[in-house]
């Protein structure tokens, strides 16, 4: 791999500092961007987190996130001058998530202060609450994304969290959207929030859920297992513990109502098998599209959200104070 791309492997115990006895789960690929390397899935005996090793270091995690990442497009705000069937779309989208909620968005009931999103990509969900009156802040990891939600008028900073300099002020809220599973140091991350949180505060954070049938199903053509970005791979169980460490405690899970792993598995399954290849490209994209076409599935993912079988959840966590 080093012949091909300058990335910088690293071997590490398991996050929660438990005595290194692993057993290998699987071995995967980068399936986003088809670059190269193989990367092992361990599960610790002690604690049964599931964690990639190796792993790239995050001087090199970067080569990782090209500025074509289907998280920074999926969050550009898009200019309100759009053609009529634009338009159509978007009304569509927006009626379609009221009717059928994903419940994977949802936040505490509190008045608007300040909310800091790490992992703000391109900057919607940042204008979605400044228009709600909230004071937002951002970090992103990315360059290009991270300039586009400055573009927008909204303080962020670029760079990774272990990085990132204190706020003038603390926040009453920290969300981040499929993000905490990207963290070198989570625990250390999450300790570092919690330091810039108001006593009582809140964060709010949706992860792939490990614990559900889609990996055992799916195994390293699983979407989101998304070797090698996805540095661990919470379980309810897990993440409990890891935000536990960083000083939050567990308050609420909610499991998303959303198929788009199973889709985006069953499009990797049928490029593999070089069957239906445009429907195959299809499936593997439509996890990072947005629109009213999940409607359609609704009522099968809101019965594996009530079983608690569903690839995604989100968490409200309580700093413990």
């Amino acid at each position: 791999m080093s012949a091909l791309l300058p990335v910088a492997l690293e071997s590490v115990g398991c996050l929660l500092g438990c005595p290194r006895d692993d057993e290998v789960v699987l071995t995967g690929r980068d399936r986003l961007h088809g670059l190269p390397g193989e990367f092992r899935v361990l599960r610790c005996h002690s604690c049964g987190l599931l964690r990639t090793d190796p792993r790239p270091t995050p001087d090199s995690i970067d080569l990782y996130y090209p500025p074509e990442y289907g998280p920074y497009r999926g969050t550009r705000v898009v200019p309100r001058r759009r053609s009529v069937w634009r338009r159509l779309r978007s009304t569509l989208g927006r009626v379609a998530r009221r009717v059928a909620d994903r419940n994977a968005d949802h936040l505490p009931p509190m008045r608007p202060g300040r909310m800091l999103e790490v992992g703000c990509a391109s900057g919607s969900f940042l204008q979605q609450m400044a228009e709600l009156e909230w004071e937002v802040e951002g970090i992103e990891f990315s360059e290009s994304a991270g300039r586009e939600a400055r573009e927008l008028g909204y303080p962020v900073q670029i760079g990774a969290l272990e990085k990132a300099i204190p706020p003038d002020q603390p926040y009453d809220l920290v969300v981040g959207w499929m993000v905490l599973e990207h963290l070198h140091d989570p625990v250390a991350g999450l300790k570092k929030l919690r330091e810039w949180t108001k006593p009582g505060g809140w964060l709010v954070a949706s992860v792939p859920n490990a614990a559900c049938y889609e990996l055992r199903l799916f195994g390293e053509r699983w979407y989101a297992l998304h070797l090698p970005n996805h540095l661990w791979h919470p379980t309810p169980d897990s993440l409990r513990e890891v935000l536990a460490r960083g000083g939050w405690r567990l308050d609420r899970i909610f499991y998303h109502r959303d198929l788009k792993n199973v889709i985006g598995s069953l499009g990797y399954w049928l490029a593999d098998r070089r069957i239906l290849p445009r429907l195959a490209r299809w499936m593997s994209e439509y996890p990072d599209r947005e629109g009213s076409s999940y409607l359609l599935l609704h009522p099968l993912s809101l019965l594996l959200g009530l079983l608690r079988q569903t690839g995604r959840i989100t968490v409200w966590a309580r700093r413990v104070d």
